[in-house]
């Protein structure tokens, strides 16, 4: 399933805006300070570079990519075009070295990329499995009723498989309704 101009345009604006967002507070805790026009130019190199990527469904290995990526440059990008001004009137930079940060602003980065690439990941695979739910139902709504008074006939094709696409549940439920399975002896 590939998405269509509208959705790719709304899926790259909701990315940028998030990479953008957490460059921005990011960099804001670290005590410094962005203008208003970088800010606009990083949300958009953040949609350019998304808008490729928002053909068809992604998982988490590409929005991690992506989004690591873009944090880097956008971080490069509010280092470089900050303003000068005297460093008490907010406290010092936690950068070391201007544009290297320290480990502990690294480690920081890494875990808020993280986590919030496992968040974009999650709504992705919720975005793609409501999209293929409605369209199997559309689908389904669009086939002809049977006589009247008479139940819904399953039509089969000559492999003796359903014709009509079945309802696809999301693959982040769990369908299971039993209690989990016994652990095998010695591993309890």
């Amino acid at each position: 399933m590939t998405a269509g101009l509208t959705l790719r345009l709304a899926r790259a604006a909701a990315f940028a805006v998030v990479c953008a967002g957490l460059g921005l507070a990011a960099h804001l805790a670290g005590g410094g300070a962005v203008a208003g026009p970088v800010l606009a130019g990083g949300l958009a190199v953040a949609f350019l570079v998304a808008l490729p990527a928002t053909g068809r469904e992604r998982g988490p290995g590409v929005i991690l990519g992506l989004l690591t990526g873009l944090q880097v440059a956008l971080h490069l990008l509010f280092a470089t075009a900050r303003e000068p001004r005297p460093p008490a009137a907010i406290g010092v930079h936690v950068h070391a070295s201007g544009l290297v940060p320290d480990l502990g602003m690294l480690i920081m980065h890494c875990w808020a990329v993280g986590l919030t690439a496992l968040w974009l990941a999650r709504g992705e695979a919720m975005l793609w499995a409501i999209l293929r739910r409605l369209m199997t139902r559309l689908f389904a709504r669009m086939l002809p009723p049977g006589p009247a008074g008479f139940p819904p006939v399953e039509r089969r094709a000559a492999s003796g498989a359903l014709d009509m696409p079945r309802p696809v549940p999301p693959r982040h439920i769990s369908s299971g309704r039993a209690p989990p399975a016994a652990l095998p002896t010695g591993l309890a």
